[in-house]
């Protein structure tokens, strides 16, 4: 008994120690200077207040389109790189898991037969056997905090990483949404030179007739006829960049390329923006970012592990204890176990100190500052790239309506030239080229408005993604596999 109260003596007195301070800095957040208003100019729609956080989460539902919204849907459950984050996210527990179990003791158990037979020119001939039972523990006292700063660390790596996932999805949800845009984009392109081609083709059938009937010469012709074709060359570019806006839709879902086109061959429009869109303020996106939270995350776990480095210049002290017993049978060894007298006990405090080490500890104590001071910066620098984003958003966004606005009147102006030049060229008042020159005019204006009302939502979505929007868009069963709360 008295072994028993030399290692509770000893484990009283390492307890007592335990009550030290962790070693190294204790995290504090540090504070960001963040504008209090949005720099840009905030028109065409959009307005500085607050945003509802639903809507935020499903931003996509805004522009009222149910396919887009199916998409987002399939995105969330099939995305490759979005379960590869969850994996991390599980991967980082597990770790946090592992330096958590270094608080406590460890305890092995061994057993062993071994057998021995003499020789019989110096001995009896003889086998003997020997059977033996151990337990060894160990608990090393985390008295200057190597645990508890190495427990911070990855508790706040788990947070990072599931910060991580946010922005993975943030990502993503606006990739598909994008994808989509471009998909109905370039079908309504394609509708536009279906349409001019077909009114060429009636242009050159009557530079045709005209020709035949000796009212027009051979260039009128040919001049329709190199404008038919060169509005026909355009199909093959928009039907390889569709195929291609396809594929990466299916591929963002999880699919093979190819298995999302049955259900987007249907011709759609460009879904429209609401016409009043929250941006809120400065501060809000920076506390909803991921990629901001991440970086702050990380910078707490690094400022952790100075404390996990700053640790090792102090003694470290544990316990350790083993008991065990011994028999020439294995049924007088069960016996044994059960009788104090016949077992061997060891144990007893230990403590063991770096006294030289060429400066190796405090070199690490350098280099893990160095590495959270890098991370400060990565902080910093990720809070002026979000503000960054969310200023061109803003701008781009206004001023491609204002872009749309003057190709619409472009296009009716384009259009009523088309007309009064066909008349006047029926009726032998102008050149050919003069409708040439209209029909092409008209071409472009058209497709450049298809184009600007794709930009136009596309820059919505760039809006939405640059404000952090989306990323608490998680099915149950998600939430209780990475451990994300809203």
């Amino acid at each position: 008994m008295n072994v028993l109260y030399k290692l509770l003596a000893s484990l009283l007195m390492i307890l007592t120690l335990a009550g030290c301070a962790p070693a190294g800095p204790d995290y504090i957040a540090p504070e960001t200077s963040v504008p209090e208003t949005w720099h840009s100019q905030l028109k065409a729609g959009l307005v500085s207040e607050e945003m509802n956080p639903q809507m935020l989460a499903s931003w996509w539902t805004s522009l009222s389109d149910p396919e887009l919204s199916s998409l987002i849907e399939r995105a969330v459950a099939g995305n490759l790189d979005l379960k590869k984050a969850q994996a991390r996210v599980i991967e980082a527990r597990a770790r946090r898991g592992i330096a958590n179990a270094d608080k406590f003791p460890t305890l092995n158990f061994s057993g062993s037969e071994t057998w021995t037979r003499s020789s019989k020119e110096v001995g009896t001939g003889k086998t003997t056997e020997l059977y033996s039972a151990n337990f060894d523990s160990g608990w090393e006292i985390d008295i200057f905090g190597s645990v508890r700063r190495s427990v911070e660390a990855t508790e706040a790596d788990l947070q990072a990483s599931q910060e991580d996932l946010h922005d993975v999805l943030v990502s993503l949800l606006a990739e598909v949404a994008l994808n989509y845009v471009e998909v109905r984009t370039y079908q309504a392109r394609l509708e536009t030179v279906e349409r001019n081609l077909e009114a060429q083709n009636e242009t050159y059938q009557l530079t045709l007739w005209r020709n035949q009937a000796g009212l027009s010469d051979e260039l009128a012709v040919q001049q329709a006829r190199y404008t038919l074709e060169s509005t026909r060359s355009q199909i093959p570019g928009l039907h390889t960049g569709l195929e291609e806006a396809m594929n990466r839709i299916a591929v963002l879902v999880g699919e093979q390329p190819g298995k999302v086109h049955k259900e987007l061959e249907k011709i759609e429009s460009i879904p429209v923006p609401p016409s009043q869109t929250a941006v809120g303020i400065p501060a809000e996106t920076i506390r909803r970012r991921p990629d901001v939270r991440q970086a702050e995350r990380k910078l707490a776990a690094q400022t952790a592990r100075v404390g996990v480095a700053a640790a090792e210049l102090y003694p470290k002290f544990s316990l350790s204890g083993s008991i065990g017993v011994e028999a020439l049978s294995f049924n007088k060894l069960a016996r044994n176990l059960t009788t104090s007298d016949s077992w061997v006990l060891s144990g007893g405090p230990r403590i063991s100190w770096a006294i030289f080490d060429a400066g190796a500890i405090r070199q690490n104590i350098k280099v893990q500052s160095a590495l959270q001071e890098q991370s400060l910066i990565e902080y910093e620098s990720t809070i002026l790239g979000a503000l960054e984003d969310v200023e061109n958003a803003l701008v781009a966004y206004a001023d491609e309506q204002s872009k749309l606005d003057n190709l619409r009147q472009a296009e009716q102006a384009a259009q009523t030239a088309v007309e009064l030049a066909q008349h006047k060229y029926e009726s032998g008042l102008t050149d050919f080229s003069d409708v040439l020159e209209a029909q092409r005019s008209l071409l472009s204006f058209q497709d450049q408005m298809a184009q600007s009302n794709g930009t136009v939502t596309s820059n919505l979505i760039r809006l939405y993604k640059a404000l952090g929007g989306g990323w608490t868009t998680f099915s149950s069963e998600e939430k209780q596999l990475t451990g994300v709360k809203k």
